[in-house]
């Protein structure tokens, strides 16, 4: 279901929020589940899409943006006006298909590192939408990938943790500035 919240997709010199970049603590608490879905939550999700489109990303979570709660949006429609983007508050994940895909993954707190992670190809998961209405969604491909890819940002995961090659995620990080320090692989 898609978002009645509308902002106009396009970049800010100044967006509203700030990405916070990996090795940033606040990236790394799990979000707490939000209580109330009310007219200052939806602020935030204004907010948030802005900042989004601004840095040119298709997703992103509260933690990113330093705010501890579980709030996702991803637009992978960023270029058609006319298409809403998706709001997720609470998501949960009912079931993912057993067929997995390879494919290259950025991330707005790890800019300019560009890396193959797997992830399965197909996502069901329920969540509500910006007015507190219970949701569910079967997503595929790229949806469900920006999905599964900012719902780990809920649980403190960011993608590079899930990069199996090592070799290339320490030239990534390095190239960019990144400490391969604050990795916490999962593979």
């Amino acid at each position: 279901m898609a978002a009645a919240i509308l902002v106009e997709k396009k970049k800010l010199k100044h967006p509203p929020l700030e990405v916070h970049q990996l090795g940033d603590r606040v990236l790394r608490q799990p979000a707490k589940r939000v209580a109330k879905v009310d007219d200052s939550l939806r602020q935030l999700i204004r907010d948030m899409l802005l900042t989004m489109y601004s840095e040119d990303g298709i997703g992103l979570a509260a933690p990113q943006v330093g705010i501890n709660k579980q709030l996702l949006v991803i637009d992978i429609n960023f270029e058609e006006p006319e298409t809403p983007p998706l709001v997720m508050i609470n998501p949960v994940i009912k079931s993912v298909s057993p067929k997995i895909d390879t494919d290259q993954e950025g991330c707005l707190s790890i800019p300019g590192v560009f890396l193959d992670v797997k992830r399965p190809v197909e996502v069901d998961v329920a969540y509500k939408d910006e007015n507190g209405r219970p949701q569910r969604l079967k997503a595929t491909e790229l949806l469900a990938r920006a999905i599964l890819h900012e719902m780990d940002h809920l649980n403190g995961v960011l993608f590079v943790d899930r990069v199996e090659n090592q070799v290339a995620l320490v030239q990534e990080l390095k190239k960019q500035g990144f400490a391969h320090k604050a990795v916490r692989s999962l593979v």
